[in-house]
């Protein structure tokens, strides 16, 4: 099948050809993915660029502190997705992402209390989900490499302070993501992207639930917001809405766990492949050993089939969950 790239891709690959640094390379790779229709004449090419985004991720990783922009800030996905959070000064970021993985961040009362990235791991059931706390989207000094972090995730977290004017900080936020190339409103998927934005998956977390004002403050926010995001409310103080923060999360990441076993042996339930929701048996196969997907006879699943031990084909869609035993 034909890939029917559009004119646009064309550019964003001359841009690509003519990138300096690994950041840049990665950023025209990203504009080229967006701009990529999905069909099934563009998937090869679709993981080719994921492989050199990667690459180029790592090479930004080996160069030292000092290097060229955005050296120090290359942090390498780790677990199951990478999220970053978003907001303005005194949200409290950083004191949600320490209740939420159990690390102890810097946190102050004043502004601008974080000064550089600062990933830590979620664990949420049996996985881990890779946090990242960021600088005020506004600090002028985080400007340089704050866009390549937000455009490598995948998925942000919006966190607004219920405390406050919260349509004014959305505002702010939005037009701040804006000017990063980052796209988080929902919008048709066949919508044109246009050349170098990043369409990202976005949720947006009210902070400080516990406050007097924060209902009436979640109320305005969703009312206006709840159509393009959804929306949701926690207070790290209270620990209120930790649990459901976590899945709302997992759930936002689009991702399945699926437990896979040799013929004849028990499942491994601890340590699940993860998956990208819509991914098939062949994907599966391909998770375990690369030569499986060539080599794939059949399966079996126990989960998402019409009965338990069902032989399924190879575009069967797995879900989360299932337990597959392949048979090559």
């Amino acid at each position: 099948m034909p890939a029917n790239l559009p004119p646009q891709y064309f550019e964003a690959e001359k841009v690509y050809r003519q990138a300096k640094t690994a950041e840049d390379k990665v950023e025209a790779l990203e504009a080229m993915l967006a701009i990529m229709p999905k069909h099934k004449g563009t998937d090869k090419l679709r993981a080719e660029l994921r492989r050199r985004i990667a690459k180029h991720n790592e090479e930004a990783e080996r160069r030292p502190a000092g290097g060229k922009r955005g050296s120090a800030y290359n942090i390498r996905k780790e677990g199951s997705g990478q999220v970053v959070l978003v907001g303005l000064p005194n949200a409290g970021k950083s004191n949600l992402v320490s209740v939420l993985t159990g690390t102890l961040l810097d946190v102050g009362s004043y502004p601008f209390t974080t000064k550089s990235a600062s990933p830590a791991m979620m664990r949420f059931e049996n996985i881990q989900i890779q946090l990242i706390d960021m600088p005020p989207i506004t600090d002028r000094d985080a400007k340089a490499w704050f866009a390549h972090l937000l455009r490598n995730a995948d998925m942000l977290l919006i966190i607004v302070d219920l405390g406050g004017d919260v349509l004014g900080q959305m505002e702010a936020i939005l037009a701040e993501l804006e000017n990063t190339k980052v796209n988080v409103r929902r919008s048709n998927s066949t919508e044109e992207m246009s050349f170098g934005i990043v369409r990202k998956k976005a949720v947006v977390v009210g902070s400080r639930s516990d406050l007097d004002v924060s209902g009436a403050n979640y109320d305005g926010l969703n009312a206006r917001y709840g159509e393009e995001f959804l929306v949701v409310s926690v207070s790290a103080e209270k620990g209120t809405g930790i649990d459901e923060m976590k899945r709302v999360v997992f759930d936002a990441l689009d991702i399945v766990r699926v437990f896979t076993r040799s013929p004849g042996k028990k499942e491994e339930l601890e340590e699940p492949v993860v998956l990208k929701r819509g991914s098939t048996i062949e994907d599966v196969a391909e998770s375990i050993h690369k030569d499986f997907r060539s080599q794939l006879k059949y399966a079996q699943v126990w989960g998402s089939g019409k009965f338990d031990g069902q032989r399924v084909k190879r575009d069967h869609i797995v879900e989360d969950g299932d337990i597959v035993e392949v048979h090559a």
